[in-house]
C-alpha cells in the first residue's frame, strides 16, 4: 500500500512589471493511494483538488472589450482550477 498528500502554493504573483498588479495566492491540495496487486500489477486512486477549491490556476493582466463597450479595460483575466476530479489507473508491466 502506498499513499501520498500533496500540497501546492503559490503565493501572490506578480503581473506587471511595476509590481502594482498581483494575483492572489493559491493553495491546493492532492491525495494518491496505490496497491501492488502483484509484482508487475497496481491500482492507484487519484484526488485532485482534494478540498474543491474555488482558486485561479493561471492570472494575467491586460486590457480587453467585450462587445458594445466603447474602450478596452485593463484587468485581471483568469483561468480557474478544475473542481475536485478523481483518476483511477491500473498499471501492468509485461
Amino acid at each position: 500500500m502506498q499513499s501520498f498528500l500533496n500540497l501546492r502554493y503559490f503565493g501572490p504573483r506578480v503581473l506587471v512589471e511595476d509590481n502594482s498588479v498581483k494575483s492572489h495566492s493559491t493553495a491546493l491540495t492532492n491525495a494518491r493511494i496505490g496497491y501492488a496487486v502483484d509484482r508487475d500489477t497496481r491500482v492507484s486512486l487519484d484526488v485532485f483538488n482534494l478540498f474543491n477549491r474555488r482558486a485561479t490556476d493561471s492570472d494575467y493582466y491586460y486590457a480587453s472589450r467585450l462587445r458594445g463597450e466603447a474602450t478596452a479595460v485593463e484587468d485581471v483575466h483568469y483561468h480557474p482550477v478544475e473542481p475536485r476530479t478523481f483518476r483511477m489507473t491500473v498499471t501492468h508491466n509485461f
